[in-house]
């Protein structure tokens, strides 16, 4: 008689475990682009591919009525961290694809450098902390917090090439 109970706990906890998988791959392909994985500067001239990126990148946010970020239309997290900003088309200065998380300095580049492999070069200036990682040619992780590297928030994010 236990047998169907011990079914229904197992496919209810098989469920659960695909569900929490799937919704962690849901920011995968943000993930890759925030860290140079992927790359939308390598699509420029792919109109299928840039139009299927688009496609997702605006059912997933809205342009924020301050300025040039998008902000999440439901929670989105990458390297376990919640999005609170995008900016599909630049790093501060740079040409690229950036996000905010909700993650310290410390937090923040731990994860990058684990899913990158590689450590960072870091330095504070103009009270930002800051780390890059050059993945290949026109291709820079990078990793900014504020307030000398003290603010609950950091962008991380890919540049191709700095505006000049």
């Amino acid at each position: 008689m236990k047998t169907p109970a011990i079914h229904a706990a197992a496919i209810a906890a098989i469920t659960l475990a695909s569900s929490a998988v799937h919704a962690a791959s849901d920011d995968l392909p943000l993930q890759r682009l925030a860290l140079c994985q992927d790359s939308w500067f390598d699509w420029k001239d792919d109109a299928a591919r840039m139009a299927r990126f688009a496609n997702i990148f605006n059912t997933r946010f809205n342009r924020s009525p301050q300025g040039d970020a998008f902000l999440p239309r439901q929670p989105s997290q990458v390297l376990g961290r919640a999005i609170t900003h995008a900016y599909p088309q630049s790093v501060g200065m740079g040409v690229g694809f950036s996000l905010v998380i909700n993650a310290d300095f410390a937090t923040a580049r731990a994860a990058v450098e684990q899913q990158l492999g590689k450590p960072m070069r870091c330095s504070i200036s103009d009270g930002v902390r800051s780390c890059e990682l050059q993945l290949g040619e026109q291709k820079t992780a990078l990793l900014m917090t504020g307030q000398n590297g003290q603010a609950d928030t950091s962008l991380v994010g890919c540049y191709y090439f700095y505006e000049k």
